[in-house]
């Protein structure tokens, strides 16, 4: 019997495995294959089972019309490939709104639905909206934006951070797209005065994605927001959040104090929870016991209690603070401090004993000393709890397969606020775009950072009640890199360019 260990996409022959439904071939499971090694129409099974799906193989061998031959594979590496195959073979949007006609289908009575990939409803809104959430995913959207005006209705996805137009349905589906969504959303479908929130919990292609729905009524319409998180990806760890050797120093001494607050700062968007997330990865969560309270809760952390934000019923970031803080925590995450309140209770739960990460809106690390105590925090107490701050973007990584280099110029360094002889480099990247990249010249996206470590000088000057300026000029003294500079260690490494950085970063922060 022959065996295969692993598949890739080029080994399965897609156009006979479209012959049949994902659920059936689920049932087995079981992948045609195209031709090797001399093996006639090969057909992956599982290679755990008692019993293969004969059933199954008795079906291929009458649809294709020829003999099949079993080759063993691992059961979870079938189903990966299963769910790749019809994620990549799932219509765009675009190709959807081709069965969309002004009337046709657009009042059927719409329920919900298990896997999107599994979704045979013959409604085509519901397979327009369908469409939509499955090719963001695969096109690494992070919002999905359905914006009415008055003649027409726009479709665009955030992929890397950047809105990008997708599709424009008529306008006459786009009270049974919003329709469609307040019922996936457990929203009310005839409330359309008042602004509504609603989560959406749905599988992709065998993924779990969680949808944060937000709905606002404009002048033409409603206007739709949804998040996506997926659920199933993995948690990046500290080394793979692309610190320099520095700033990855200075954040494991962070993590394994005793007591202290951690603050990582920057707006929505800037990957704030996922560098927490790294940091909750490094703490001993075997002897200490780690609590955290979210807004959402966007991973579960093996070995960590956490708590979700309900304002509904008054569960806010201070109550449930306050509740943790009865439960023995060591180690405490708060998703957002957004009151004076959570403030003065993280404070003084870092003074007694525990160690408290949280994140903070400002534009860098030096703000968010002000930011507290323009809360009301006594300068004195913020001097004696916090131990750093983090400021952090995200910036556009160029696309590899279509980047080319370029001549430095000579204002490169002076925006990036360093000394062109700190580096010995004569061209730097740009993207030109591709196919990969959706002609941005971008795939994906790395983090820049300001680390403020709390020094005794900076301590005293906090306590002294300092304002920025004075705080900025004692950071330019101690030789914090700030969120540009950090920057341009991915700029000379090929990595973004110079235009990138200085969309994200504020523009001379240390400069009085």
């Amino acid at each position: 019997m022959y065996s295969l260990p692993r598949l890739t996409y080029e080994q399965v022959d897609v156009e006979r495995t479209l012959m049949f439904s994902l659920p059936i071939l689920r049932q087995g499971p079981i992948l045609p294959l195209l031709a090797f090694d001399d093996l006639h129409c090969p057909v992956a099974v599982p290679d755990a089972v008692l019993e293969w799906p004969w059933e199954l193989l008795d079906d291929c061998r009458r649809i294709f019309g020829c003999e099949v031959q079993p080759v063993q594979v691992p059961k979870d590496v079938i189903l990966t490939s299963l769910n790749q195959v019809f994620d990549m073979s799932s219509a765009s949007a675009e190709q959807m709104l081709e069965d969309i006609s002004d009337s046709d289908g657009l009042s059927k009575e719409i329920e919900e639905i298990g896997d999107l990939l599994e979704s045979e409803d013959d409604a085509p809104v519901i397979r327009l909206v369908n469409t939509l959430i499955s090719q963001a995913m695969k096109d690494r959207a992070s919002d999905i934006h359905i914006e009415p005006f008055e003649k027409k209705v726009v479709v665009r996805f955030r992929i890397d951070g950047v809105l990008h137009s997708i599709v424009q349905p008529p306008k006459s589906v786009q009270n049974a797209m919003i329709s469609r969504i307040k019922v996936m959303a457990g929203l009310d479908i005839a409330e359309k005065r008042h602004p509504q929130d609603g989560r959406i919990g749905i599988r992709i292609a065998g993924r779990d994605v969680d949808v944060r729905v937000s709905i606002l009524p404009t002048a033409f319409g409603e206007r739709v927001v949804m998040r996506l998180l997926d659920r199933s990806a993995k948690i990046l760890t500290l080394p793979e959040l692309g610190m320099s050797s520095m700033q990855f120093s200075s954040m494991q001494e962070v993590v394994k104090m005793p007591h202290g607050i951690v603050l990582v700062t920057g707006p929505t968007g800037s990957g704030k929870s996922t560098t927490l997330y790294a940091a909750l990865m490094e703490v001993d969560r075997v002897n200490n016991n780690v609590m955290t309270i979210e807004d959402p809760i966007e991973y579960q952390v093996q070995g960590v209690g956490q708590m979700q934000v309900q304002p509904k019923i008054g569960l806010d970031f201070s109550s449930g603070l306050r509740s943790i803080l009865r439960q023995d925590p060591d180690i405490v995450m708060i998703g957002e401090i957004r009151d004076l309140e959570t403030a003065e209770i993280a404070i003084q739960a870092s003074l007694t004993g525990h160690l408290v990460f949280a994140t903070l809106h400002t534009n860098d690390a030096l703000s968010a000393i002000v930011r507290l105590q323009d809360m009301g925090v006594e300068p004195y107490l913020v001097a004696s709890s916090l131990m750093m701050v983090q400021a952090q973007r995200l910036v556009r990584r160029l696309c590899p397969h279509c980047k080319q280099t370029r001549a430095v110029r000579d204002d490169d360094w002076a925006v990036l606020e360093v000394s062109s002889d700190m580096y010995d480099c004569s061209e730097l990247f740009e993207g030109v775009g591709c196919e990969q990249c959706m002609h941005t010249g971008f795939i994906g996206r790395i983090a820049i950072y300001e680390m403020l470590n709390v020094s005794d000088a900076m301590r005293n000057a906090i306590h002294d009640g300092k304002g920025l300026p004075a705080l900025r000029r004692l950071a330019r003294k101690e030789a914090m890199v700030t969120l540009r500079q950090d920057g341009v260690r991915h700029v000379v490494a090929g990595m973004t360019t110079v235009e990138e950085v200085l969309r994200v970063s504020s523009e001379g922060v240390l400069e009085i």
